[in-house]
């Protein structure tokens, strides 16, 4: 019997603890013939998209893949992810989550002969720095430091 990956309840864990917390789940996605997302948004074969309740539709999280509906520029689109494919969630308000290696593709989809296989780093989680020095009362309140700029997913390679 093969071993249960743990990606998926990781995921769905990680969403739910962003939604009961008030924050804005994020998913940062690799690419791919599997995947059906809208490919003008894709980046470096990338693509990072908003899983919060108010910008989806029917979001469904199963432990083979993440399907939901979403609009970009007005226009309703199906959105299919495989688990396999994800490559983090997060916060957006924070950039506080998990990130995920991918797994290769099953054996059974061959890739496509006029690309030689890539070879990548798995990707990590890295602070960014914020455009604005933190900043602390002089008399040492309790306040924590402001933070300037919206947080952002760095991923380093």
């Amino acid at each position: 019997m093969s071993e249960i990956s743990t990606k998926p309840y990781l995921l769905r864990a990680i969403y739910e603890w962003c939604t009961d917390s008030g924050y804005t789940p994020h998913i940062a996605v690799k690419v791919d013939a599997a995947t059906t997302v809208p490919m003008e948004y894709v980046r470096k074969g990338e693509i990072v998209l908003n899983i919060s309740y108010g910008a989806t539709s029917g979001l469904k999280m199963d432990n083979d893949a993440v399907h939901f509906k979403a609009r970009f520029n007005g226009v309703s689109r199906e959105i299919y992810i495989p688990v396999n494919n994800v490559l983090a969630i997060y916060a957006n308000e924070n950039g506080q989550g998990m990130a995920f290696e991918v797994e290769a593709a099953p054996a059974e989809a061959p890739a496509p002969a006029a690309r030689p296989p890539v070879e990548m780093a798995p990707p990590t989680l890295a602070a960014v720095p914020s455009e604005e020095p933190a900043t602390t009362e002089p008399d040492g309140g309790d306040e924590p430091p402001k933070k300037g700029g919206r947080p952002t997913l760095t991923r380093v390679k």
